[in-house]
């Protein structure tokens, strides 16, 4: 392979081996594992925030919400999967090769913002747990979560199995804590099952329709279809038309059955909100922290509140785990310059590690909260940048061949990215014009 396209991630690229057994369950073991690290991204803590204030304010009302944007994003990632088996590069490397120069590092600079602002809402989300569950200050809670860039590194080098192992591991943490709390509240099934029909109200209560925005422009990382149009090449596929096919197929399914674990999560945190503070009278329940306070007492059972702190912290550490590998990703990928990952990850802390620092020692522990819905808003700004051009490479047939998006798949792809963009830009509006 050329230096020009020198694979990001070199040292995992094509490092899993895939079996010649016509076994299906073989292979998907095989395939599977990628998804889950992109999942994480979709309940970071960044997300909790405008979950817990959906189900607080309005019920079940914005369940259908969460599923209308985790149906965008399960297309959005089969993209990337489609871009990085059909062309061998990450949607950085194609962005470098296809765009002019300038184009491109103005799009590389956006996307570390965005990386940088990411890695805030998950790390300020650890600290916030620590907090929660041990009584440790803030401040040292920032400082503690940034020692995971040395559980990264021990991983990576035993190999990208034991990183999507880990990953699995903090996201089944995850779900098995809401399936925990979601019992404890008791929801109403019937209104549940309502919440995901569509329902107009949503688009006439203009404080409704900016939660729902909250929602759908929160939930679609930027960050991660970098990172899964890379790390979907850590498979070892036979280099023939019909093992890329597979390697799409296999793909597809590892990234949909793991964002529609994201997708219960999600719903899980607005369940719970809604069930235990929406029909409670604790309509205003905006807050991380506010709602750990009051799950126990308002659920009658005492550790309610703590599993939930534990879920936060697993929900955390899984996210900044992945936010290292698109970091790496990117810059190789945009750069063609290769950090050693313990700098890389240093430098990407740094980043996060001192606004949330400064923050909280000039206007205290209480302004976490705005500095995660800050740093939503700088990834809604970012977003369009990585959709357009992964839509726009996946549906160009002199670099797709005959893995190019089908005219179905065109006219879906981009009615998600013109809503996608739609909504940000709503989004933003409301939150600078008010």
């Amino acid at each position: 392979m050329s230096e020009k396209h020198r694979p990001s991630l070199s040292e995992v690229h094509r490092s899993i081996k895939i079996p010649n057994s016509s076994s299906f369950w073989r292979k998907m073991l095989a395939y599977g594992g990628p998804g889950y690290l992109v999942s994480v991204g979709y309940i970071d803590p960044g997300n909790w925030a405008t979950d817990i204030a959906g189900g607080s304010k309005f019920g079940y009302t914005l369940l259908t919400v969460i599923l209308l944007s985790n149906l965008m994003a399960i297309l959005l990632q089969s993209l990337c999967v489609r871009l990085g088996v059909a062309t061998g590069r990450d949607l950085a490397q194609a962005c470098r090769d296809y765009f002019s120069p300038r184009i491109s590092f103005c799009l590389w600079v956006l996307c570390e913002i965005g990386i940088a602002a990411c890695d805030l809402a998950e790390l300020l989300g650890s600290a916030i747990a620590l907090q929660l569950l041990f009584g440790i200050p803030l401040v040292w809670g920032v400082c503690i979560t940034a020692l995971d860039v040395l559980v990264l590194l021990f991983l990576q080098g035993k190999g990208f199995r034991y990183v999507e192992a880990l990953v699995i591991m903090l996201v089944a943490t995850v779900g098995i804590c809401f399936i925990a709390e979601t019992f404890f509240s008791r929801p109403d099934l019937r209104g549940v099952l309502l919440g995901y029909l569509p329902n107009r109200e949503i688009l006439q209560n203009s404080e409704m329709l900016y939660i729902a925005i909250g929602i759908l422009g929160a939930t679609v990382m930027p960050h991660n279809l970098y990172l899964h149009s890379s790390i979907v090449q850590t498979r070892d596929w036979q280099p023939t038309v019909q093992k890329q096919w597979e390697a799409i197929r296999f793909g597809t399914i590892d990234s949909t059955v793991a964002l529609s674990l994201a997708l219960f999560i999600n719903s899980a945190i607005l369940i719970v909100s809604a069930a235990t503070f929406h029909f409670s009278g604790n309509q205003n329940v905006g807050e991380i922290q506010e709602a750990y306070k009051l799950l126990s007492p308002l659920l009658g059972v005492s550790a309610a509140s703590a599993i939930f702190g534990i879920a936060l912290l697993a929900s955390g550490q899984s996210s900044t785990l992945t936010a290292t590998l698109a970091g790496q990703i990117v810059m190789e990928g945009f750069l063609q310059f290769k950090f050693p990952s313990w700098l890389r990850r240093l430098v990407t802390r740094l980043l996060a590690i001192v606004p949330a620092l400064i923050t909280i020692l000039i206007f205290g522990e209480n302004s976490t909260s705005s500095l995660i819905v800050l740093s939503q808003v700088i990834l809604s700004l970012q977003l369009p940048f990585a959709v357009i051009p992964l839509v726009m490479f996946t549906s160009n047939r002199r670099l797709m061949g005959e893995f190019v998006n089908p005219l179905w798949l065109k006219f879906l792809a981009w009615g998600v990215a013109i809503v996608i963009v739609g909504l940000n830009v709503e989004l933003l509006s409301q939150t600078f014009l008010g």
